[in-house]
């Protein structure tokens, strides 16, 4: 997933100096260059590129090409987060990143100012900010050489990230609202579909097991069709979960894969989560999920295992959190006198 944020107010004219009826678009000079461009940005934000603004500007002003110039490709719809003010970038493209909760090496930062690429490159390691050229007519040629948004392949979640992310914005912005979490929480009206692997749901799955990094406890790869194995093995229980809330529908953003080890023991061989979704209590609700699914089978002992690598230490502690037992270099839960953890999100079968 990459981040990508660029300097509005540079669009053939800076809006904050020269007024939105001297804003130059359209399809000669340094016009076109920039309508070339953000119809590039465009294409990428339809693959599920997430789009976002840090702008150095009053936000009022910084908005007005997106709402009201008649040549300008981008509008907000197709902004994730815009974040105008006046204090420095470095800070806003933190709090971008903790709105998105992604990793700054997941980040691309654009700018044709080289003092903020070079502020940002000094005080967000991991980040990458290419070095644009002087002349904006060669932006489009010297950021293919790059190949930074190159993927496989993209699906409709990933038309739809953008929209996910708005929403994902408009929920924290409710947030600050509420003193109590709980009652935050129980305002969402969270609905979650849980079902196992099939046909219909094999690709998404299959994606996520791909790309998933932060929240996922062993990062093993499955591919689509190693899914649709796993959906008829005798050996194997699966589990898939979407969220939706009254501010929209995330889509499928949980995938459990579980492994019978003894007549006892069911092991967690694949716990993987998009990271859009925390803080909402979607951990507990899947644990009791699978604690269910090992009651009814007869198992007594949950047993998850996290294998740490470069980008999911953000879940090293998660068994424990959650109330497991150290047992060597695994984790073990008892399911027979387990106390079912608070949640407030309703389960769709």
């Amino acid at each position: 997933m990459f981040s990508y944020r660029f300097r509005q107010y540079h669009v053939g004219g800076i809006i904050g100096d020269d007024g939105l009826e001297n804003i130059q678009l359209g399809t000669l000079g340094i016009g076109k260059a920039f309508t070339e461009f953000q119809y590039w940005i465009k294409k990428l934000k339809n693959r599920g590129i997430i789009l976002a603004i840090c702008s150095k500007n009053t936000e009022s002003i910084a908005k007005e090409p997106f709402e009201k110039h008649p040549d300008m490709v981008l509008h907000l719809d197709d902004i994730a987060i815009f974040v105008a003010n006046w204090d420095n970038k470095v800070d806003n493209i933190r709090q971008i990143q903790q709105t998105l909760n992604i990793g700054f090496d997941s980040m691309i930062f654009l700018d044709d100012n080289p003092f903020e690429r070079n502020i940002v490159r000094e005080n967000i390691p991991g980040i990458t900010v290419p070095e644009l050229p002087a002349d904006p007519a060669e932006y489009l040629e010297y950021l293919y050489t790059l190949n930074l948004f190159e993927t496989i392949s993209y699906s409709n979640e990933d038309f739809e990230r953008n929209r996910q992310y708005q929403t994902a914005a408009k929920r924290l912005t409710e947030q600050s609202t509420f003193v109590n979490e709980d009652d935050f929480l129980k305002s969402l009206n969270m609905l979650s579909v849980v079902e196992g692997f099939n046909k219909f749901n094999a690709p998404r799955v299959a994606q996520l097991s791909q790309r998933s990094n932060q929240f996922n406890l062993r990062t093993v790869r499955y591919t689509e069709a190693d899914i649709v194995a796993l959906a008829t093995s005798a050996d194997h229980y699966t589990l898939s979960f979407t969220l939706e809330d009254k501010f929209g529908d995330n889509g499928l953003i949980c995938v459990i894969i579980l492994k019978k080890e003894t007549d006892d023991v069911l092991f967690i061989d694949t716990w993987l989560m998009s990271c859009r979704v925390l803080k909402r209590g979607m951990e507990n609700f899947v644990l009791n999920s699978i604690v269910d699914l090992a009651i009814q089978k007869g198992f007594k002992y949950l047993k998850g295992e996290y294998m740490p690598t470069a980008k999911n230490e953000m879940v090293k502690d998660h068994y424990l959190n959650l109330g497991f037992k150290t047992d060597g270099d695994f984790w073990l839960l008892s399911t027979y006198d387990y106390n079912f953890k608070k949640c407030f999100i309703e389960k769709i079968i």
